[in-house]
């Protein structure tokens, strides 16, 4: 009788630990199936994907967790790239191949890359590097060679009165650029758009004394704006020498905000977009206040669509 009683004991354990075992392989199923459900919802596809990012807006991010950080720029929908993370040959401490294949493993594409530390005697090794790298465009962001002044006083950006250095700068560059498959871009900030102590207003001499085929220009919206210029008027005037645009908005107290959050009438200046030249955009934002940079560029990409931008 016991042994019977013990028989029957053991074969209902068997049972209820076969049960328990299929139990928590379906659960484990359903959960795998459910965290693949949710990544194909949050991720975008590659054709919902459109726009760029500056990747300057992200910096410090990139500067923890660069695949993590990617992989949140994916998520937001944007398509292209623009490095501003160079130094001693590599981008964000990786190979120029092995960045491009990380950004290509995200599904993003690598377009352009701001090379502040360009100088005549290292443009060479900066161009291969963006080159390697699969970058369309190398962007000098700044006055090059100690001819960007910053006044920690007044927390104000300047140059010094050469603006002949730095054309003769860009045409080199560039043609060393083009020589290599790339193109040259300068990036302008606010004062380039105010006269100089010359009265002589600098973009306008860089784009009435550089060479189109070698050199042209990446137009911050948001720092036009704030030099009090109109972007439409240097379309109208400089027709197709603007191929990248920054774009980012200005708060009625003149920071920094994610596009549409703003006063800028982006649409304005997209309906100008075919005479300007540009051939792609960069969202940016160099200071967030009410949200994370993560954040900003979530809300950023939503306001690109209901603007109009593609």
């Amino acid at each position: 009788m016991k042994k019977t009683i013990l028989k029957n004991l053991t074969a209902i354990a068997m049972v209820l630990a076969i049960t328990t075992v299929i139990s928590c392989k379906e659960k484990t199923e359903k959960k795998s199936e459910t965290t693949v459900t949710t990544t194909q919802q949050t991720t975008p596809s590659t054709q919902d994907q459109f726009g760029g990012i500056a990747l300057y807006t992200l910096r410090e991010d990139m500067g923890k967790d660069v695949d993590g950080t990617l992989e949140e720029v994916a998520k937001a929908g944007y398509k292209n790239l623009e490095a501003a993370g160079y130094k001693d040959g590599k981008y964000y401490g990786m190979s120029p191949e092995d960045f491009k294949k990380l950004a290509a493993s995200k599904g993003l594409s690598l377009i352009s890359t701001h090379q502040s530390s360009a100088t005549l005697d290292n443009a060479d090794q900066e161009i291969a590097a963006a080159k390697a790298a699969g970058f369309k465009y190398f962007v000098i962001p700044v006055p090059p060679m100690g001819h960007f002044k910053f006044n920690t006083q007044t927390q104000t950006m300047g140059m010094d009165p050469d603006l002949d250095f730095v054309v003769d700068f860009l045409n080199t560059v560039g043609k060393k650029c083009a020589d290599a498959g790339l193109q040259l871009l300068y990036h302008n900030h606010d004062f380039e758009f105010m006269p100089n102590e010359n009265d002589i207003v600098p973009i306008e001499y860089f784009l009435e004394n550089t060479d189109p085929k070698y050199v042209n220009f990446q137009m911050d919206l948001f720092w036009v704006t704030k030099a009090g210029a109109d972007p439409v008027a240097y379309f109208e005037e400089y027709p197709g020498r603007f191929k990248l645009w920054h774009v980012k908005d200005m708060d009625e107290e003149g920071k920094f905000a994610p596009v549409g959050e703003g006063t800028i009438d982006f649409e304005r200046i997209l309906a100008k977009k075919e005479l300007s030249g540009m051939e792609y955009y960069m969202v940016e934002q160099d200071m967030t206040f009410n949200e994370t940079p993560i954040e900003a560029i979530n809300i950023s990409h939503k306001g690109l669509k209901e603007i109009g931008f593609k």
